[in-house]
């Protein structure tokens, strides 16, 4: 064993040598955060620009990151994804991600409740040159997804939930109405600060994620897993679910 290697896992053996007060370690989430992003994710300045106009919208700053983005987009490419399905639009930051992951045939239909997030995503979409691939539908998400239901379109490959969460049953609910098998759901913000373990909370927004998470459990077409994430977005985390 080399020195090197000797120290590195006594490092790994007495965790107690770092201790970081919250504050701490929240800064230094950001930090690697940053870090990682700068290293390994090319936002172009039309993605740049997405993110930045998020301030314009009804939720400023609600956007996922610069990390998540370029992770959903590899979720599509891996999956080979062409036809994208995403509850919440707001400035079409993660849209953008989706639109360039499916490439030049692919389609990209997100739902918007307010028009103006809609009118400031199109401008983005516009700008990123990939009108051609999204469509963004405004309204009540749900009403949306029914519509599109009654229209008969093509399976989607993958759905993005991420919009109000008191709906995330009824959004998941039209997800597997709209997908084919092998399809894969991703459902945003599931672990809220740790909020989710309240059973007896009274946060519309938290009974909306457990609500959800146990859906997606009971259902016997889907396997799942959840992924706790820390950042520039805080404590929160991912459900994947893979429709078997």
């Amino acid at each position: 064993m080399t020195e090197e290697t000797r120290r590195t896992r006594q490092v790994e053996a007495r965790p107690e040598d770092v201790q970081l007060t919250r504050e701490e370690a929240e800064a230094s989430w950001d930090a690697v955060d940053a870090y990682l992003a700068d290293a390994l994710v090319d936002e172009d300045a039309a993605l740049a620009a997405a993110r930045l106009s998020s301030s314009a919208t009804t939720m400023p700053h609600a956007a996922v990151s610069a990390a998540q983005g370029a992770f959903l987009a590899l979720l599509t490419r891996l999956t080979g994804a062409r036809r994208v399905l995403e509850f919440g639009t707001l400035a079409g930051y993660s849209a953008l991600w989706f639109a360039r992951a499916v490439g030049p045939a692919g389609r990209v239909v997100s739902l918007e409740l307010e028009e103006q997030n809609a009118r400031v995503a199109r401008e983005n979409v516009a700008r990123a040159q990939v009108s051609e691939r999204v469509e963004v539908r405004v309204g009540s998400a749900a009403e949306s997804a029914e519509r599109l239901i009654a229209e008969d379109v093509p399976p989607f490959d993958l759905v993005f939930i991420d919009a109000d969460k008191p709906s995330n049953p009824q959004y998941l609910d039209a997800a597997l109405r709209l997908t084919r098998r092998g399809a894969l759901i991703v459902i945003d913000n599931v672990v809220r600060s740790g909020a989710v373990l309240d059973s007896a909370s009274d946060d519309l927004r938290v009974r909306g994620v457990r609500a959800v998470v146990d859906a997606v459990a009971a259902h016997p077409a889907l396997e799942a897993t959840a992924l706790q994430t820390v950042g520039v977005k805080g404590w929160d985390g991912l459900l994947l679910a893979l429709r078997r």
